[in-house]
């Protein structure tokens, strides 16, 4: 197989992530052209706010659908690391949530866990999140894969070089100082808590919203934990929760302060007030992008160097990207310039 070759698991993952995303481009496709299919108010379609979020949701559906057709194709491994790494961060962050809260909720109560009677039709919730799942879990698999292959040195078993350890340490106590207090803010009010909720919230807030709050507690935490474990050289085991936890923190927030500041027909007759909750996701948002620019570095640096290798038990950063032609030994270890055409 070819160095850049997607292989069997790669194209699975990918062929399923797209297969999950066509009825929400479908549906979101035929919503924008005019039709109210699965809408019990249609005047509500034709709201500027809900075109534009229509319109945007589509929009990132769509990359996503690019996304995962790149992780199986050549051309994906050449494509810049900004433009793969930031949509599939947010990609993940939003889905992630769902993938592990929604089946849960679903076990617990059914299909009662979307409301039946509201303006949209219990059916479009059942499509939408079942597709929602099918491609959180298509994506995640497809890229790791993909990252794999692309970035092996980022697998290895100490990312950070000593020099920057100090600074990646120092951006780890930041991140808790922040992550370990929301992710124990929202477990709190998953369990009961109604310190710093309305009353009318508390009273809307049923099971499924109980699950999605614990669930965003635990990825705050696993933010935390993951990005200190790999400061500490356990990279392996930390990266997916550091990915994740980072992930769903600046999504959920991003996308939590954007509905309130537009207040879309959705949210009509919401009128109780979350300045606690709203002030929360500010938080977030802010504390998922010190992950990400911390990560950023990271990548920046080691994209730098060459790859790692063992010595001294540990692994260690040791030369510049492009390989000398000669090395300390001199007359040892030389190399054909056009060893590459060989």
């Amino acid at each position: 197989m070819e160095p850049h070759q997607a292989g069997i698991g790669r194209v699975t993952a990918a062929i399923i992530a797209i297969a999950a995303m066509l009825p929400y481009l479908t549906l979101k496709i035929v919503w924008l052209s005019g039709n109210p299919i699965g809408i019990t108010d249609p005047a509500m379609m034709n709201d500027p706010t809900m075109t534009a979020l229509n319109g945007a949701t589509f929009g990132m559906a769509a990359v996503g659908a690019v996304l995962a057709l790149a992780f199986t194709m050549p051309w994906g491994m050449r494509l810049p690391a900004w433009l793969v790494l930031l949509p599939i961060w947010v990609g993940t962050g939003l889905l992630s949530l769902i993938v592990l809260s929604v089946p849960v909720s679903l076990i617990i109560e059914g299909a009662q866990v979307f409301p039946d009677g509201g303006p949209i039709e219990q059916w479009v919730y059942l499509t939408v999140y079942a597709g929602f799942i099918g491609q959180g879990v298509g994506l995640t698999a497809a890229f790791a894969l993909y990252a794999r292959d692309r970035w092996p040195h980022l697998f290895a078993k100490d990312l950070y070089g000593t020099a920057f350890r100090p600074f990646h340490t120092m951006i780890a106590w930041g991140v808790a100082v922040f992550a370990v207090p929301i992710g124990a803010t929202y477990l709190y009010w998953a369990f009961g808590g109604t310190a710093g909720l309305a009353r009318e919230l508390v009273e809307a807030t049923n099971i499924s919203g109980s699950i999605q709050m614990g669930v965003k507690g635990v990825l705050a935490w696993a933010a935390a934990a993951g990005f200190a474990l790999m400061v500490r050289g356990r990279a392996r085991e930390a990266m997916v929760a550091a990915w994740l936890g980072g992930g769903t923190l600046f999504a959920w927030g991003f996308y939590s302060t954007v509905i309130t500041v537009l207040k879309p027909p959705l949210t009509a007759g919401v009128t109780f007030s979350t300045a606690v909750p709203d002030l929360l996701e500010v938080l977030s948002m802010l504390t998922g992008l010190a992950v990400a620019l911390a990560g950023a570095f990271l990548l920046v640096e080691r994209s730098g160097s060459r790859s790692v290798v063992e010595r001294s038990g540990g692994w260690g950063v040791v030369q510049p990207a492009q390989d000398p032609l000669e090395g300390e030994q001199r007359e040892h270890d030389r190399q054909p310039a056009d060893r590459s055409h060989h």
